[in-house]
């Protein structure tokens, strides 16, 4: 059977997923389109895909076959999408590792997926994020993330509070200052090995009070006639030198 009706009372719960609110209230949240699908199927976390008719679906998983107009009832997209899936937001692991990156109320949603695929790459062990952060369930962080974001550990917390906790254990805080920073590039292995590195807000930079509980400041020595890079970029450039040997 195909679902064609707009009121449908599923469609009707599942269009509402578009607002953070929902998201939050019901702990699920939607992925659009094959390649995103697949890698949340490989999580273990949908609860059920949304296809329209004569698409291959691939994964053992309950589907529900709908009409292209309740598709673009529940898509985020402006373009078609033929293949959507409902899912359980991740269970984080409450273990962080020694390699951690801490985002300080990043709010564009291309730099948070930016980041969180170079933290993958350059071997986070935990990205912590802040309460003031753009959604992580976002669909346009999920889009540019392509994937990523299922692969890697991946933390709400109150970056304040879980600075103190860290610093009780004796794990360096690492913040950009440009003034009074040490080029990332003469770091010791030892601080190389286990690491916060914050990062801050695109217009406003890592909160002062953040700042002032740094063990070490550093930064990326570049042309001086260059202010400063966006912050996925600089991200991507400081994991580059904290994973290199």
């Amino acid at each position: 059977m195909v679902i064609t009706s707009l009121e449908n009372e599923k469609i009707k719960n599942y269009a509402k997923l578009k607002d953070k609110k929902y998201r939050d209230i019901t702990n699920t949240f939607i992925v659009e389109g094959f390649h995103l699908v697949q890698e949340a199927f490989k999580k273990g976390i949908i609860i059920e895909i949304l296809s329209l008719e004569d698409v291959f679906v691939p994964f053992d998983s309950p589907i529900t076959i709908v009409s292209e107009e309740v598709m673009k009832k529940i898509t985020m997209l402006d373009t078609s999408v033929d293949i959507i899936a409902i899912c359980n937001k991740i269970t984080p692991n409450l273990n962080y590792g020694n390699k951690i990156l801490m985002l300080d109320q990043i709010q564009d949603p291309g730099n948070l997926g930016t980041i969180i695929r170079s933290a993958k790459a350059f071997d986070i062990d935990t990205i912590l994020i802040s309460n003031g952060t753009v959604d992580l369930y976002n669909s346009k962080v999920l889009r540019s993330t392509q994937g990523t974001m299922f692969h890697i550990n991946i933390v709400i917390v109150d970056l304040l509070e879980e600075i103190n906790k860290l610093k009780e254990k004796n794990v360096p805080i690492l913040v950009t200052n440009v003034l009074y920073g040490e080029d990332v590039r003469k770091l010791d292995d030892n601080t190389k090995n286990k690491f916060a590195l914050v990062m801050g807000n695109e217009g406003k930079g890592v909160r002062e009070e953040i700042m002032k509980l740094a063990d070490k400041k550093i930064f990326i020595d570049m042309n001086s006639d260059v202010e400063s890079l966006n912050v996925g970029v600089a991200t991507s450039i400081l994991l580059y030198e904290l994973n290199r040997r």
